[in-house]
């Protein structure tokens, strides 16, 4: 049977209970396992986790390290490795419905005109999280939404799939390589060990878009995110929030979109927004505009 898929884990030292579930819902999957494959790569991980985590109940599964510590490149390692023509990549925190791949792939021949697309995520929270992080669970990676919804526009983020769960046919992703050969600065614009820009999932979504394709997001795509104590910490969202705001700043301007220095009468407003905010508010906000300075220092310099 012919090999369609490739389900594409990159990780480094990951949480052994959160992986354990990851690899039990791939193996659940209802898409038989002959005609997808799985590729686990190592991201620099402490220790070699070829020697530590089983993948051989799988037929077509591949243990691959990759020494270049970061995202990106352990990304761009799954997509010269895969065999298939279309990829999907899974977090070490992702636990996919079962029916995940079976839907991608129906999506996939439903919407030849889409290059890369999503789902909804939901939340598993290791404790019960405080009420005053609700607004900024969409930078935990939690997506819900009630209807099917797809663009071929550049900076069109409500139709944008994030990296958990994100489905992209090869020749994008080769394209997506390529193009990261030439401009090699993007390749710091996701997760290098413990530092939190998050921007890569975008720009790899986004060539897509480069492409005359589209982005699409499905509600009958589903997964669960689980997310551990730590992310619910103010430090923690503090830091994400300015790496993420980094990162998005520098991935919309490499497609056009040149962010603007705000005027004295934005810079007055967000005084006054900024006035009006919580204390853990006001911190989030502030790690956004540091995020924002950084950027703009780094576009110029």
């Amino acid at each position: 049977m012919k090999l369609i898929i490739s389900v594409i884990i990159c990780t480094y030292n990951p949480r052994r209970d959160y992986l354990d579930k990851v690899l039990a819902a791939l193996k659940s999957q209802t898409l038989s396992l002959e005609q997808w494959e799985l590729l686990f790569i190592d991201n620099a991980s402490d220790q070699f986790l070829s020697s530590e985590i089983d993948i051989t109940w799988h037929p077509n599964a591949y243990h691959i390290r990759e020494e270049q510590l970061g995202l990106t490149p352990a990304r761009l390692r799954g997509i010269k490795e895969a065999k298939t023509e279309i990829l999907i990549f899974v977090d070490d925190d992702n636990v996919l419905n079962s029916d995940y791949l079976e839907v991608a792939l129906q999506i996939s021949k439903d919407y030849p005109f889409i290059g890369a697309w999503g789902g909804q995520i939901r939340p598993n929270f290791e404790i019960e999280p405080p009420e005053w992080t609700k607004p900024y669970w969409p930078m935990l990676v939690i997506r819900e939404f009630e209807r099917d919804k797809w663009s071929n526009l550049l900076h069109q983020h409500e139709t944008t799939p994030c990296g958990a769960g994100l489905c992209i046919r090869k020749f994008v992703a080769e394209k997506y390589a390529e193009s990261l050969s030439i401009q090699t600065e993007r390749i710091k614009l996701d997760r290098q060990g413990k530092q939190l820009t998050s921007g890569g999932d975008s720009d790899l979504a986004f060539t897509a878009c480069d492409m005359g394709l589209g982005t699409g997001q499905f509600t009958a795509l589903k997964m669960t995110h689980l997310i551990p104590a730590f992310r619910l910490q103010l430090d923690y969202l503090e830091r994400l929030a300015e790496g993420m705001t980094y990162s998005h700043t520098i991935v919309n301007s490499i497609r056009g979109q040149i962010p603007k220095k705000p005027s004295w009468r934005k810079k007055l407003f967000q005084y006054y927004i900024r006035w009006r905010l919580t204390p853990n508010q006001r911190r989030l906000h502030d790690a956004s505009i540091r995020g924002l300075d950084m950027a703009l220092k780094s576009l110029t310099s």
